[in-house]
């Protein structure tokens, strides 16, 4: 593995002018820093502006840096900063959360709508050119310029540079702060995105000038697959997170209630045990954009994925682990473990909808419910075995029988039409469901341009940037849908077989096959094939998510005895009163926790007053 860049910055706090008596009890954000290496080039630029010396002297990045730290800043942004800095010194975790939920976006809509926010440079010194926060300002910064203008080149590697810097601090182990999980798991989140992102931008080859190229060339070392798990497993290895929730498991020492307490501890940071928490959902979501579905799954391990825990406080981070874990599961086959794993997350993204507050990147969850959906009515016909038999035998198949009755409502109004083309083998239907519902899948290289980039391989075929072809994104989504319809392909006969079998109680396979107009051979290799596809793995408990038993998913199971004789058993629904009051009871307790926070409500009338319990 690579060896981590270390930062040099250094940061030194001092106190604000206004509060020196009181900033003298906060510790700086990090600790046993020097000065900012920005604030020394601030004082040298005024320094060199008092001298009377000629600008024009000056290289090209210190005229760059002394024209963002001259930039005008408005006044809502000046107190946006003065009140976000004196909030995290104080490690007021409220105060930090609010600003960071409300104060940060409606600045930003109101002021910024589609334009950037004002340099890091510019506000250092309304936050004492403290370079920790520095660094968490650009953090935001960037993350709005990625969410409402097109980010330059230079500005994808500013931003890859800022989060290698923000990361080597908190690895350094010198963070003195409590952020709020939400903030935290954005990082993570966000720096993902922006991994994404670049190779999504990397691949486009064809819309590219040749300069643009060449310096693409140059940054192969930025946003690369191996850097970005390098540093997710450096947070995952150094926060120790993984001993933490071992201990948790076994109720063993202070680190039993981590989950209770939400990862915060008021003599410690919560910086980097919550950075490496929210790395491991991290990796599984890295390895889901590469298409490695058993690593992914194994990244999880370490979290009890059935049971509340810190990403089920955050709601981004639990729809996230929801898609992810529930994607990989799709593409093993075990349609019955990602329908449960989409089924929470769609009662728990319904329920949200209709909130009267509404949550924090809430577009977002509706996009990811949506893709969650489409993969779903994939799930629900192939978990019949991909047996056809038309929408009838995909709503008796198990996975349809372990929905709850909102979220088959809801997938039966989305994507009924498309539930019954897939049962007549419509392949079309698979692929349209599969491309909006799948992730944006990305190659761990970049594409070899004119003969190879910088270190590349001399013998790998080199991309032509005028060809049609010359998207590269188009590769890893094109090999993951080859392999989807190669196994939806291989179930294209099981209709047929499976309406016959529908017919008997038991059926010599000589009979079959004449009825079928096939012959024995074909026939026996039609029933393995269904018997494989219809007998799934199904975890039932276990400590990693690759542990399951064999079950029957689909409507129809069968069995070939010693005399060549077929013996079909259909598979009948039972229903279960006391799943269905338990369903309800938990639908109960989840509105009351809901409403806890709530003042009871009186009611007057006549001489009588009642107060709500």
């Amino acid at each position: 593995r690579p060896r981590l860049r270390t930062s040099r910055a250094r940061s030194d706090v001092r106190p604000s002018r206004g509060s020196r008596q009181q900033a003298a009890r906060f510790e700086p954000l990090a600790r046993d820093q020097g000065r900012a290496a920005s604030k020394k080039r601030g004082e040298a630029s005024s320094e060199a502006r008092a001298r009377g010396e000629d600008a024009d002297d000056a290289p090209p990045s210190a005229m760059a840096d002394l024209a963002k730290a001259n930039e005008p800043v408005p006044d809502m942004v000046k107190q946006f900063v003065v009140y976000f800095y004196r909030h995290i010194r104080e490690k007021n975790v409220y105060e930090i959360l609010s600003m960071y939920e409300k104060s940060f976006p409606a600045i930003s809509e109101k002021y910024f709508k589609a334009s950037p926010w004002p340099h890091a440079e510019a506000v250092a010194r309304f936050a004492d050119n403290d370079h920790v926060f520095g660094l968490m300002y650009k953090e935001l910064y960037f993350r709005h310029v990625y969410g409402k203008v097109t980010p330059t080149l230079e500005q994808r590697c500013e931003s890859w540079d800022n989060y290698c810097a923000l990361f080597d601090i908190v690895l350094q182990g010198n963070v003195n702060m409590q952020l709020p999980n939400l903030w935290l798991w954005d990082m993570i989140d966000e720096y993902l995105y922006q991994f994404q992102s670049f190779c999504q931008y990397r691949g486009k080859v064809s819309v590219k000038t040749k300069q643009e190229l060449e310096l693409l060339k140059q940054c192969d070392n930025v946003w690369n697959a191996v850097g970005v798990l390098n540093y997710l497993q450096a947070l995952v290895d150094k926060s120790g997170i993984v001993q933490t929730l071992a201990n948790e498991r076994e109720s063993r020492g202070p680190d039993a209630s981590f989950s209770e307490r939400e990862g915060y501890d008021h003599k410690a940071s919560n910086v980097l045990t919550a950075l490496g928490y929210f790395a491991l959902i991290g990796s599984c979501r890295v390895r889901c954009l590469l298409g490695e579905y058993e690593p992914a799954l194994l990244a999880l391990d370490p979290i009890d994925l059935d049971k509340p825990g810190l990403f089920t406080n955050v709601a981004g981070a639990r729809v996230s682990v929801a898609y992810h874990v529930g994607f990989a599961y799709f593409m093993l086959g075990r349609y019955t473990d990602a329908a449960r794993h989409f089924n929470g997350a769609l009662l728990f993204v319904n329920r949200r909808k209709v909130s009267a507050t509404k949550l924090h990147g809430m577009d977002l969850l509706v996009k990811k419910q949506e893709q969650m959906y489409a993969v779903l009515a994939m799930c629900v016909v192939l978990g019949g075995g991909g047996s056809g038999g038309g929408s009838s035998g995909a709503a008796n198949s198990a996975v349809m029988r372990a929905l709850e009755e909102g979220v088959a409502a809801a997938l039966r109004e989305k994507h009924g039409d498309d539930v019954s083309r897939m049962s007549q083998g419509v392949v079309s239907a698979y692929d349209d469901l599969f491309s909006f519902g799948c992730p944006k899948f990305v190659t761990p290289e970049p594409p070899k341009i004119g003969g190879g980039g910088n270190g590349g391989d001399a013998t790998a075929t080199a991309i032509d940037p005028g060809s049609a072809a010359a998207n590269f994104n188009e590769e890893a989504y094109r090999a993951q849908l080859k392999l989807f319809l190669a196994d939806v392909g291989a179930a294209s006969k099981l209709p047929t077989l499976r309406s016959f079998l529908k017919l008997y109680a038991s059926v010599s396979v000589a009979k079959l096959a004449s009825l079928m107009e096939i012959d024995e051979p074909t026939l026996r290799e039609q029933l393995a094939r269904m018997k494989e596809k219809t007998t799934v793995l199904q975890w039932n408990g276990g400590a990693s998510a690759l542990d399951g038993s064999p079950v029957c998913v689909a409507d129809v199971d069968f069995d070939v005895d010693d005399a060549d004789v077929v013996h079909v058993r259909e598979a009948k629904i039972v229903k279960r009163d006391d799943e269905y009051f338990l369903r309800h009871i938990e639908k109960q307790n989840a509105l009351m926790a809901d409403l806890a926070p709530a003042k009871p409500l009186v009611y007057k009338g006549g001489n009588t007053l009642l107060a709500g319990a």
